[in-house]
Protein backbone atom coordinates (compact mmCIF):
# COMPACT_ATOMS: atom_id res chain seq x y z
CA UNK A 1 0.00 0.00 0.00
CA UNK A 2 1.48 3.54 -1.04
CA UNK A 3 0.59 6.69 1.38
CA UNK A 4 2.05 10.32 1.00
CA UNK A 5 2.14 12.31 4.18
CA UNK A 6 3.10 15.97 4.34
CA UNK A 7 6.17 16.98 5.95
CA UNK A 8 7.39 20.70 5.83
CA UNK A 9 10.73 21.98 6.78
CA UNK A 10 12.78 19.69 3.81
CA UNK A 11 15.50 22.49 2.70
CA UNK A 12 17.52 20.38 0.33
CA UNK A 13 19.13 16.64 -0.59
CA UNK A 14 20.83 16.31 2.69
CA UNK A 15 17.02 16.82 4.23
CA UNK A 16 15.34 14.54 2.06
CA UNK A 17 17.60 11.72 3.00
CA UNK A 18 17.41 12.39 7.01
CA UNK A 19 13.27 12.13 6.61
CA UNK A 20 13.64 8.81 4.12
CA UNK A 21 15.80 7.32 7.12
CA UNK A 22 13.38 8.06 9.40
CA UNK A 23 10.72 6.70 7.66
CA UNK A 24 12.52 3.39 6.70
CA UNK A 25 13.13 2.49 10.15
CA UNK A 26 9.43 2.11 10.96
CA UNK A 27 7.98 -1.06 11.12
CA UNK A 28 6.22 -1.91 7.52
CA UNK A 29 8.52 0.42 5.61
CA UNK A 30 9.24 -1.40 2.62
CA UNK A 31 10.41 2.07 0.67
CA UNK A 32 10.39 6.02 1.17
CA UNK A 33 10.80 8.74 -1.17
CA UNK A 34 10.86 11.97 0.19
CA UNK A 35 10.23 15.38 -2.25
CA UNK A 36 11.01 18.82 -0.87
CA UNK A 37 9.58 20.40 -3.98
CA UNK A 38 6.18 19.18 -3.10
CA UNK A 39 6.79 18.94 0.78
CA UNK A 40 5.43 15.19 0.78
CA UNK A 41 7.10 11.61 1.80
CA UNK A 42 5.37 8.83 0.08
CA UNK A 43 6.01 5.31 2.13
CA UNK A 44 5.43 1.94 0.45
CA UNK A 45 4.40 -0.36 2.93
CA UNK A 46 2.05 -1.28 5.90
CA UNK A 47 2.83 0.89 8.63
CA UNK A 48 1.09 2.84 10.92
CA UNK A 49 0.27 6.38 9.61
CA UNK A 50 0.78 7.95 13.11
CA UNK A 51 4.52 6.04 13.31
CA UNK A 52 5.32 7.79 10.16
CA UNK A 53 4.04 10.97 11.49
CA UNK A 54 5.76 10.52 14.63
CA UNK A 55 9.06 9.26 13.06
CA UNK A 56 9.40 12.73 11.02
CA UNK A 57 8.82 14.90 13.49
CA UNK A 58 11.57 12.98 15.99
CA UNK A 59 13.84 13.76 12.90
CA UNK A 60 12.82 17.34 13.16
CA UNK A 61 10.34 18.51 10.60
CA UNK A 62 6.78 19.33 10.46
CA UNK A 63 4.31 15.98 9.63
CA UNK A 64 0.44 15.79 8.97
CA UNK A 65 -0.92 12.63 6.92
Amino acid sequence: MSRTITVEGMSCGGCESTVEDALADVEGVESASADREHDAATVEGDADTDALVAAVEDAGYEASA
